[in-house]
C-alpha cells in the first residue's frame, strides 16, 4: 500500500467513527469550548438570574454546563431548548412540550414550533441569557435561528446575551448559494451561504453588527471565546448535536446531503447511517447499493419506511474525504440523483428552495448545468459575504 492509499484509509476510518470516538490526531485535541473559561463568565453571572439556551451538547469534559453553573451557586431560573429537545433525541420537526427538569426542578421551555422566541413573560425574572449549543455550521441547521430569536428577545427586554462559543466542525470553508430575502424561513433567516464558516459567537456578532434585526446594535452582547481554535482547525464533536448526525462523516456531508430533504430522495433517516447515504425506491434501475429505513430513535416515521431504497453510500466513497479537502458543497450527488430519477417533475418539493435559500439552484439543475458551473455562479455573492464575515471573526481565518 503506497503512502497516498494509507492516508486515505486513515481518513476514511476517522470519518466513519462515532462522534465520541478518538480520532488518530487528525483532529486538534487542544481546542476547548468557551464554557471552560469559568474565570471569565462566573463573575458576570454572580448574583444574576440566568436563563440557559442549552441541550445535550452543552457539556465540558462530560459535565453539563447546567451542573457547572449550579455547583458554582449560579441562580439558573429557566432553561430554553431548541429543535430536538433538551436531550437531543427528538425527530426533526417534532413538537416539543414544556416540562420540568426532574434532576433540578428548573422549568424547561421549548423554542421550537409556534414558540420560537421567548416572550416578555418568559424573561421577566431573568437578567442574563446564556447560549451554549454545539452547531454544525450549516445555514439550515436551526440552532442559529434559535439564537437569533433569543437575541431579539434579549434586545426587546433589555437583557444581557452571553454566548459560550464552541468550534464549528465545518468552519474551515465558505460555500453555497447566499440566501435571498424572499426565501427567509426558520431554516434560513439571513443572507448567508449554506456553509458560512463562523462560530456561533462570530455569527452573533454579525447579527448585531450588521443590524440584521430591529435595534440589534442596542443588544448587550458578550462572547466567551474558545481556546486554541482557528478556522484551519478540524474539530471532533464529542456529543451528537442531533439524533441523525451521529458520525463525523455525517457532519461533513450534511451541508451537501441536507439539500436532499427538499426532494423525493431519502438521506438514510431510519438507518444506522443517516446523512451518509441517499436513495429511493425509484432509483432501483440506476444504483445497486441499497438501504431500508425503519422506524426508530430520531426517525419515528422515516421517508420510505420499510421500503428498499437504491442509491449511494457516500461514506464508502472517496468523495466523503473530499468534503474536507476540496472545501465545497458536493452538488454532484444531487445532480446525479436528479438525472437518474425517472420522474423529474416530482423530484423537487416546495421545501427545496427554502433549504437552498434561492430558487435559482433548482432551475440550474433542471437546465443541466454542471456542479462547477453552478459553483461559479455563487462567486460574486460569496466574495461579498466574505468581506462582511471578515469584520466579525474572533479566530484566525482559514488560508
Amino acid at each position: 500500500m503506497n503512502k497516498k492509499s494509507r492516508i486515505f484509509v486513515i481518513l476514511f476510518l476517522v470519518l466513519l467513527l462515532p462522534i465520541n470516538s478518538l480520532a488518530f490526531g487528525f483532529f486538534d485535541s487542544s481546542i476547548r469550548p468557551g464554557a471552560v473559561k469559568t474565570n471569565e463568565y462566573l463573575p458576570i453571572l454572580k448574583d444574576k438570574r440566568v436563563a440557559l439556551i442549552i441541550n445535550q451538547t452543552s457539556v465540558v469534559d462530560g459535565k453539563s454546563i447546567l451542573d457547572i453553573l449550579l455547583e458554582n451557586k449560579i441562580n439558573v431560573v429557566r432553561i430554553f431548548v431548541p429543535e430536538h429537545g433538551f436531550r437531543g433525541n427528538e425527530d426533526a420537526g417534532a413538537k416539543i412540550d414544556n416540562s420540568i427538569d426532574s434532576a433540578t426542578g428548573i422549568k424547561v421551555a421549548s423554542l421550537y414550533g409556534k414558540h420560537k422566541k421567548p416572550e416578555a413573560q418568559d424573561l421577566q425574572d431573568i437578567d442574563v441569557m446564556v447560549y451554549d449549543l454545539q452547531d454544525v455550521g450549516a445555514r439550515f441547521y436551526t440552532y442559529i435561528s434559535t439564537m437569533e430569536y433569543c437575541m431579539v428577545a434579549a434586545t426587546e427586554n433589555k437583557k444581557m446575551f452571553l454566548v459560550f462559543d464552541r468550534p464549528n466542525p465545518n468552519g474551515f470553508y465558505v460555500d453555497g448559494p447566499v440566501l435571498t430575502n424572499e426565501n427567509k424561513s426558520f431554516v434560513g433567516m439571513q443572507p448567508i451561504p449554506i456553509v458560512y464558516g463562523m462560530t456561533a459567537g462570530e455569527y452573533a456578532q454579525m447579527l448585531k453588527g450588521e443590524g440584521w434585526f430591529t435595534n440589534a446594535k442596542e443588544l448587550n452582547l458578550k462572547v466567551i471565546t474558545c481556546k486554541s481554535y482557528s478556522h484551519n482547525s478540524k474539530y471532533l464533536i464529542n456529543v451528537a448535536p442531533s439524533p441523525n448526525l451521529t458520525r463525523t462523516s455525517a457532519i461533513y456531508a450534511y451541508p451537501s446531503l441536507c439539500l436532499f430533504e427538499g426532494t423525493t430522495i431519502s438521506v438514510g433517516r431510519g438507518t444506522p447511517m443517516p446523512f451518509m447515504q441517499f436513495g429511493s425506491p425509484a432509483l432501483k434501475d440506476k444504483f445497486t447499493y441499497s438501504f431500508t429505513p425503519k422506524s426508530g430513535k430520531g426517525a419515528k416515521k422515516p421517508m420510505y419506511e420499510g421500503r428498499e431504497c437504491f442509491g449511494v453510500l457516500v461514506g464508502d466513497n472517496e468523495k466523503i474525504v473530499l468534503v474536507t479537502i476540496d472545501n465545497h458543497i458536493h452538488l454532484e450527488w444531487l445532480i446525479d440523483a436528479y438525472n437518474a430519477n425517472p420522474d423529474k417533475e416530482k423530484f423537487f418539493t416546495d421545501f427545496f428552495t427554502k433549504l437552498a435559500g434561492t430558487s435559482k439552484l433548482q432551475e440550474q439543475i433542471k437546465n443541466g448545468l454542471s456542479a462547477n458551473a453552478i459553483r461559479k455562479s455563487w462567486k460574486n455573492d460569496l466574495q461579498q459575504f466574505k468581506k462582511i464575515r471578515k469584520k466579525y471573526l474572533l479566530y484566525p481565518d482559514f488560508k
